[in-house]
């Protein structure tokens, strides 16, 4: 029984120090597993973003790091169970660290905690979030970009006329504080532009944004059939599209002063026709590359900026030809995710 009860202990102490040794080899290899959460996965945008981690995550290999990006996201922007999900999934699979692009200020804020509390830190991108349970925050200045939108709005109307705004969708912190930024600049600066209307939302799917452009152009129309009004602004990739749309299955494209956010293959070719008089340009590849980059110099231990400001343009059909605005109109997403 005793030589018994010996092996047994020494089996028992013998599978104890191997997982020590696999923690330790684990360890010891200084692999980061980083978990990179857009708000959806459909768009453009996200796709750049993508890109910009996948760029990170090689240049940082390269260097001799191993750092491995797990991309994952909700399909939809309006989806915050799913992304409440995802997060949860990757806390539990012990990820060191997450990148997170909240599609909700304030719903986002119990996973994030919850992640840090698990010692997981986060790096929030793209759009804010209602706490400071974060590292950084790598983004626009989105405020800034409303107004940039709407000083150019301003310019091309001669500071004056009737202007409209179609919001992207509640609780998206990023393209609130665009809207803002829009109706402030207008307020303060322009007495004689009127803003119409600005309290319809676009949604999260280029769909669901051409319905709601329709519906808020409808009682517009003139019997002739132009519009009352002689601008219109709208905050992101989905609400430009849509409304884009709208305006060209009724004939009014260009015939309107018509300026928008973010960059698309369509939004583009209807800047070059000068149906789109100007597009707020951001810079995702850059914000996702910071993104990854801000995270590892984190978990090495490095210190870090709180808030970084990936800053925007507007890209113009005067302009969309000069180098910097070309890249960043078509952004090369596809050589880094191999599409």
């Amino acid at each position: 029984m005793r030589r018994l009860f010996a092996i047994v202990v020494f089996v028992a102490a013998a599978v104890v120090l191997a997982g020590i040794g696999c923690k330790r080899k684990e360890k010891s290899e200084g692999t980061y597993r980083i978990a990179v959460i857009p708000k959806g996965t459909t768009h453009v945008f996200w796709k750049s973003i993508h890109a910009g981690a996948v760029k990170a995550e090689q240049e940082l290999n390269d260097s001799g790091l191993d750092v491995e990006v797990i991309w994952k996201g909700p399909l939809k922007e309006d989806d915050r169970e799913s992304q409440i999900r995802v997060v949860e999934d990757f806390i539990t699979r012990g990820v060191a660290g997450i990148v997170l692009a909240p599609l909700d200020d304030a719903a986002m804020r119990l996973p994030v905690r919850d992640a840090v509390n698990n010692g997981i830190p986060v790096v929030i991108i793209d759009s804010g979030l209602n706490s400071e349970d974060y590292a950084s925050f790598v983004a626009t200045d989105n405020y800034i970009g409303g107004r940039k939108g709407g000083l150019r709005l301003a310019e091309v109307l001669g500071g004056k006329g009737k202007v409209i705004m179609l919001r992207c969708h509640e609780g998206a912190a990023s393209s609130t504080k665009r809207e803002q930024g829009f109706l402030d600049v207008l307020k303060e600066q322009y007495p004689q532009i009127e803003v119409v209307s600005s309290n319809q939302y676009g949604g999260a799917t280029t769909e669901s944004a051409y319905i709601a452009s329709e519906n808020l152009l409808a009682p517009l129309r003139r019997p002739d059939g132009g519009l009352t009004i002689d601008g219109i602004f709208c905050p992101n990739e989905s609400t430009s599209f849509g409304m884009l749309r709208a305006l060209e299955d009724s004939g009014l494209a260009g015939k309107v002063s018509f300026v928008g956010f973010d960059s698309s293959e369509r939004l583009v070719q209807a800047l070059a026709k000068h149906h789109i008089k100007g597009l707020v340009l951001q810079d995702p590849i850059n914000m996702g590359y910071l993104g990854v980059k801000t995270m590892l110099a984190h978990l090495r231990g490095r210190d870090v900026e709180k808030r970084i400001d990936t800053g925007s343009v507007v890209a113009t059909p005067e302009n969309m030809d000069e180098p910097t605005m070309k890249n960043l109109l078509e952004p090369d997403f596809k050589k880094w995710l191999n599409e």
